[in-house]
């Protein structure tokens, strides 16, 4: 009995070295004093609000629900609808898909024996060569919606051409700037993509006086800053369109806007964009998805049906930060689209939590327990 405490005691022992030392995150002439009264386990959970904090993470993560898709509810599920599923797999898969193909493919024939005399045969004369671009880029834009059999309803007037204005627009996949470009050659900012996706950027796009960035360069964020603020004064510039949120976001939920957008002294014109989740679900997870995966997932459903609103200009207040200016334009976007406002900043989905802010929580908490251990 005694050897086997022993080994407990010493178990115990080794186990005490691997624990953190709690006065290491004090303040410097700080010690634990034993406390004067019994400690109960409700003043362990009552300490500070860290432990709210933690609990509520757990229980309610609003952060990561922003980038999940929802799986469709099952319902094939009994000997009379299973049938009706394999039909309906066949008809996408053996029928629609082929013809979809077919269409996209012709498209591209059209759009590339047009785009590529354009582009070199009319060096010279610039103001037409330029309005050619933009037609072609949205007649291949088009295609692509009718790849996808696209039913899209636009709301309110089609963006026109003038300087001093910026469109922005709640982002759920690249396929959000396909669909706005059908209507209106916008110049996109956008992340830079490897692969086709990136050679498409480089060459056709660009046309359109598109502005690319590397979220990890940190020079590129100078770079765009300026580029933007030269194109918005451009009277024949094709109108810029930002997504703010920075990531793509499930579509029902709305993070935080960058300011960068509402900083430029200029016009912002909102625009909504609100999937239909009856067929297809639109949202890109990029980290799980590669984009030309994506897009068989659509061209392989039935429909992607979606709502477009272009909403009333906004101007900057008196008064008014570029902060709060990008609130007060993503709580008219979230209205309109019905999307869900969370307090986080989308590009913490690339990021870790620094070790700084790691230390900083440790030793708030520290302190929390060393206060509620003197007061007992």
């Amino acid at each position: 009995m005694s050897r086997s405490e022993g080994k407990l005691k010493s178990s115990s022992s080794e186990l005490d070295l691997d624990r953190p030392n709690i006065e290491d995150y004090l303040p410097s002439g700080s010690s634990i004093h034993e406390p004067r009264g019994k400690l109960r386990l409700r003043d362990l959970l009552d300490i500070s609000p860290t432990l709210t904090e933690a609990a509520g993470a757990i229980v309610d993560d609003s952060f990561t629900r922003c980038f999940k898709s929802n799986p469709p509810e099952p319902w094939n599920w009994n000997v009379y609808l299973f049938p009706l599923w394999c039909f309906g797999v066949a008809v996408r898969y053996l029928i629609l898909f082929p013809a979809r193909v077919i269409v996209l493919t012709i498209g591209w024939i059209i759009f590339l024996s047009s785009f590529i005399p354009v582009h070199f045969l009319l060096k010279g004369h610039d103001k037409l060569r330029k309005k050619m671009e933009r037609v072609l880029v949205e007649l291949i834009c088009s295609f692509f919606v009718a790849s996808w059999t696209g039913v899209v309803k636009y709301h309110g007037p089609r963006p026109s051409i003038r300087p001093k204005q910026v469109f922005v627009a709640n982002h759920t996949s690249m396929i959000d700037f396909i669909i706005l470009e059908q209507m209106t050659a916008f110049a996109v900012i956008m992340q830079k993509h490897p692969g086709w996706v990136g050679l498409l950027q480089s060459t056709i796009l660009e046309s359109v006086g598109c502005i690319w960035f590397n979220r990890s360069e940190a020079k590129d964020r100078e770079i765009v800053a300026k580029k933007l603020r030269e194109h918005v004064q451009g009277v024949d510039n094709n109108p810029l369109l930002i997504f703010p949120e920075g990531t793509c976001v499930n579509n029902q939920y709305s993070v935080m806007f960058k300011k960068g957008a509402f900083e430029l002294g200029c016009t912002v014109c909102p625009v909504a964009i609100k999937y239909n989740k009856i067929f297809v679900d639109a949202f890109w997870n990029s980290r799980k998805q590669s984009f030309t995966m994506h897009l068989l997932q659509l061209m392989t459903s039935w429909a992607v049906v979606c709502d477009v609103w272009y909403l009333e200009p906004q101007n900057l207040k008196p008064g008014e930060t570029p902060i709060e200016f990008a609130e007060r334009v993503r709580d008219i976007i979230s209205v309109r689209a019905g999307l869900k406002k969370v307090p986080w900043d989308g590009y913490l989905k690339y990021s870790r939590p620094s070790p700084k802010h790691r230390e900083r929580k440790q030793q708030s908490f520290a302190e929390s327990v060393l206060q509620r251990l003197e007061e007992k």
